[in-house]
């Protein structure tokens, strides 16, 4: 039996949004460019040919959706600034509107009995730092620093619960690599500059939180899968390490002071070429807790290409009929083969999923929404965190992704995660049948 107890008395109980996502009005109160209003600006881009519009209206009706999740009985508000709310141009000139707004964000979750996460990067860079080279010049060392610096003073007193940047290797990989993903970019040599500056700035960043802001707690959010061969053969099981030391090793372990997984991977010693003295010291740092977001499984084959990965995916309908809107397979059960993983560095503190969810096809029938599916997935995972527990890991909270239907990058409007669905033409919300079930089991 589940029940709210078994947990803690301090288990963190949230949900996670994401400015661009959730936001809208990109062009009000002097805000600036990010690279997704540019990439999605091309509605061809865009799944559906989608155009973002004003998302999910966060921006204009944060104070309802904070009220939500509060009758959701959450404890706990997770959100990301926009850095051209603050910083139109990405550095420089800061925008009084968009300071104010977060303020108004901050107290209205403080007024509602929510502690106030922020998240310092989800993803939206300012373009006009793209055009001088964005996360491939080490320029943005100094620009980065310069916008957490800001924020952690302006809004340190009120906010005491940090993350850095949420899935380094998600913005990297699908935008400096493969291209799929806004600004891009592709190529080996892109990708391994855009990776190891996020890597600096993601220590950086914890820094100088550390020093700007009184008791605060610090983290950061990698994505992470359960990663596993497609049969035992040596070449498919090689080919799983490598994989999984890109997935869930490539961000965590220079953090523990462990250098980039060259053991598994000789071909990531490029990376070198964009060291600096120092750099090895300066990519650790003592975090508090980290943020391991979980969505799928992923099963691999030995394949010549990529290069330096030499391992390929094998896709998920080819393999099972368990799947998400976006293809994705629904396996909750590799969270605690995830947890395990982690479980095994003796630097890792505390851990917390900062993300976890699953999209299927939502159908409003009478005024409700019975999601059977998706509260099947989170109960699950909320089982497994037990699991975990149990075995002694100090797992301290469940962040749902997400509160509120919104934009879903590349696949536009169509998966749809939230324990609230939203009609994006009108705005209206409707909570969901798993999100009334999250209300009960959480009910104070």
């Amino acid at each position: 039996m589940l029940n709210k107890e078994k947990f803690g008395s301090n288990f963190k109980w949230g949900t996670t949004i994401c400015a661009f996502q959730n936001e809208g009005w990109a062009n009000s109160d002097n805000k600036g460019q990010s690279i997704w209003d540019a990439f999605t600006s091309d509605a061809k881009n865009i799944k559906n040919n989608d155009a973002i519009n004003n998302a999910s209206n966060f921006y204009k009706d944060y104070e309802k959706d904070i009220r939500i999740a509060r009758s959701l009985n959450l404890n706990t508000f997770r959100f990301s600034l926009s850095w051209t709310r603050i910083f139109p141009d990405g550095k420089g000139e800061i925008n009084p509107e968009g300071v104010k707004f977060y303020h108004k964000v901050i107290d209205c979750c403080i007024e509602n009995n929510l502690e106030p996460w922020i998240t310092l990067y989800h993803w939206d860079l300012p373009k006009k730092l793209e055009e001088l080279g964005g996360w491939t010049t080490r320029s943005i060392i100094n620009w980065f620093s310069e916008y957490a610096n800001f924020c952690s003073n302006e809004y340190g007193e009120k906010v005491k619960h940090w993350i850095v940047l949420n899935e380094p290797m998600s913005f990297t990989g699908l935008g400096y690599f493969m291209g799929y993903h806004a600004p891009a970019k592709t190529g080996i040599s892109n990708f391994l500059k855009a990776a190891h500056h996020t890597a600096l700035c993601n220590a950086d960043g914890a820094r100088i939180i550390r020093k700007n802001v009184k008791n605060a707690t610090i983290g950061t959010a990698f994505s992470c899968s359960y990663v596993k061969p497609i049969n035992k053969s040596r070449l498919n099981e090689k080919s799983a390490q490598r994989v999984e030391a890109m997935l869930n090793r490539f961000y965590l372990e220079p953090t523990l002071g462990l250098g980039y997984p060259t053991d598994v991977m000789p071909g990531l010693n490029m990376i070198n070429r964009c060291f600096k003295d120092g750099d090895l010291e300066r990519l650790k740092f003592d975090f508090d807790f980290i943020g391991i977001q979980y969505y799928f499984r992923v099963v691999t084959k030995f394949s010549l290409f990529p290069p330096v990965l030499f391992a390929s995916e094998i896709e998920p309908k080819k393999r099972t009929r368990n799947l998400n809107t976006m293809g994705l397979e629904v396996y909750p059960q590799g969270l605690s083969k995830v947890l395990q993983f982690y479980n095994q560095y003796d630097g890792i503190k505390n851990i917390i999923i900062t993300e976890s969810g699953v999209c299927y096809d939502d159908h409003l029938t009478n005024g409700k929404i019975y999601d059977i599916k998706r509260l099947r997935y989170h109960r699950r995972m909320l089982k497994e965190i037990l699991k975990c527990k149990k075995k002694g890991i100090n797992i301290t909270g469940y962040f749902i992704w997400t509160l509120i239907d919104n934009f879903e990058w590349r696949e536009g409007f169509e998966p749809r995660f939230g324990l609230v669905h939203n009609n994006f033409e009108t705005q209206e919300r409707t909570i969901k049948y798993s999100g009334l079930w999250f209300r009960k089991f959480l009910r104070i």
